[in-house]
């Protein structure tokens, strides 16, 4: 498909339109066009993605690495493009999924990443009215083919500067939440989120850790250099599914393959990694993406040697990923969704997410009423602390009985 030349980018800084001037723009001149090709539509999503991103997911070279690791077939991708008097407006980048004599389109990583949304220029769309906006997602819509159903999972539903930009697309059902840390510098993130206390803590675990050696921190940034660090964090991971009793998702050779490939010095993705050493042994990592002031961490690990545990390394290193980064220039750094002790501890900022599904064939309409029982079951059981202990005690127990867990399915979304 062909698309128009960019016009001026607008900053991602940059405040939407007010609610006011929604009445604004119309829908005269809307054109919605699909290709399966993703450079036919590199033109106009590299527009869409400097206007702000709420997820690699989001990101052209992220989401192209990932196709061609993955080796996901032309035919098994759909990209949806709306434009607007010649620029585009929205962007839906879609995987097929095919599974038991069903399919359906989702995003490209899954639960890889923390949130997927599609891409849109926010200016523009608020200046929609409400009425317009749904014609837009019916449009949107109507131009996908050759699946059951869209399951587009763990959508914000507030993104680039809108209240619920997306609420017009298909059934909506909540599931978790996005945790993220925004802060101007690291004096505003310690008042906020560290009282008298919780210094004292991080200051007793420090002197523990540092009583066992020479402690040095570190950031790695795309190269060679890479490597070895991110084979200890796959190693360290490994480990911890193991105990855990569930299968490691980084095992399957083509998802290992991919992150190997993002930090190639030559990836066109950003990767900063987070590096924490006790007498120069790698005991805490985390994996991030970069984008402008944003940081997105994907992965996080450390050591199961109990001889450090009492240290905290994996606290440790995020302690000093806050004093750096946050005095480094960036301002808001995600950690995806879910909750647990150090989002708690750090994130002031907690984004409801929710999955929306849009029915294609008689057969989806069935499909998207089961799919969305057991997600929404699922996300019960994740908020509700005994009943999260109850399913991986079960969880624990099934594993034991089957025996080795087999790596995760790329096609698998969570």
């Amino acid at each position: 498909m062909a698309t128009a030349a960019p016009d001026a980018v607008r900053s991602s800084a940059m405040p939407v339109a007010s609610p006011a001037a929604a009445a604004n723009l119309s829908l005269a001149g809307l054109a919605v066009a699909t290709a399966t090709r993703i450079d036919d539509v590199e033109v106009a999503w590299r527009r869409l993605e400097r206007m702000g991103v709420e997820s690699p997911g989001q990101s052209f070279d992220f989401v192209r690495l990932w196709a061609e690791a993955l080796g996901i077939a032309e035919a098994d991708r759909l990209f949806i493009v709306a434009t607007l008097g010649a620029q585009p407006l929205i962007l839906l980048p879609l995987r097929r999924f095919r599974r038991a004599g069903t399919s359906h389109f989702g995003w490209f990583p899954g639960s890889h990443v923390g949130c997927g949304a599609p891409l849109i220029d926010a200016g523009r769309f608020a200046r929609l009215s409400a009425a317009d906006r749904a014609t837009l997602w019916r449009r949107i819509g109507e131009a996908a083919r050759g699946a059951d159903f869209i399951h587009l999972a763990d959508v914000p539903q507030t993104a680039n500067g809108l209240e619920a930009p997306f609420a017009g697309f298909g059934r909506l059902v909540p599931t978790e939440t996005l945790y993220r840390a925004a802060f101007s510098n690291w004096e505003e993130a310690n008042t906020t989120q560290r009282n008298k206390s919780r210094r004292k803590h991080d200051r007793q675990q420090g002197e523990r850790l540092e009583a066992l050696g020479q402690v040095a921190f570190e950031t790695v940034g795309n190269g060679a250099e890479a490597l070895p660090v991110l084979e200890e964090m796959f190693r360290q991971r490994a480990r911890r599914f193991e105990v855990m009793g569930v299968s490691d998702p980084f095992a399957a050779p083509e998802i290992a393959r991919f992150y190997r490939d993002t930090v190639a010095a030559e990836s066109n993705v950003r990767v900063k990694l987070h590096v924490l050493r006790l007498d120069g042994s790698i005991v805490a990592v985390r994996y991030n993406i970069v984008f402008g002031d944003r940081l997105f961490c994907l992965i996080s690990s450390m050591s199961d040697d109990e001889r450090i545990q009492g240290g905290s390394p994996g606290k440790q290193c995020l302690l000093r990923v806050m004093q750096s980064e946050f005095d480094g220039g960036f301002r808001v750094f995600d950690m995806g969704n879910g909750l647990t002790d150090e989002k708690r501890h750090w994130c002031n900022v907690q984004i409801p997410l929710a999955s929306h599904y849009l029915p294609l064939t008689a057969k989806g309409r069935l499909l998207i009423e089961a799919d969305a029982a057991w997600r929404k079951a699922k996300a019960a059981i994740k908020a509700n602390p005994t009943l999260l202990k109850a399913a991986k005690a079960v969880r624990r127990l099934r594993s034991k009985e089957a025996g080795p867990a087999p790596a995760k399915s790329t096609e698998a979304e969570d």
